[in-house]
């Protein structure tokens, strides 16, 4: 299965979510977790969380506030994120 996805279908896909009317066991939306390690726990838990449900995906949106799902950015950059410091 290819994760390429056209612009317009992730465009869609992120206005769907965020008519959500809050989280759900399967949709995270987070502004600036850094940290690594919580990530994966997100990312572990979604998973689990999506199968449990029936859902063949999971999502962990970035830029989207949690509290109103307003577009609001991200500091967080995937590419120079790292585990340790040294």
């Amino acid at each position: 299965m290819t994760i390429d996805r056209p612009t317009e279908y992730l465009v869609c896909l992120v206005r769907e979510l965020r008519r959500l009317a809050r989280d759900t066991a399967w949709v995270k939306f987070k502004v600036n977790v850094r940290r690594l390690e919580e990530i994966g726990e997100y990312i572990s838990a979604l998973a689990n969380s999506a199968a449990l449900v029936g859902k063949v995906f999971a999502y962990m949106v970035w830029g989207i506030s949690d509290r109103d799902h307003a577009v609001v950015g991200t500091g967080f950059d995937p590419n120079t994120a790292r585990f340790f410091d040294c």
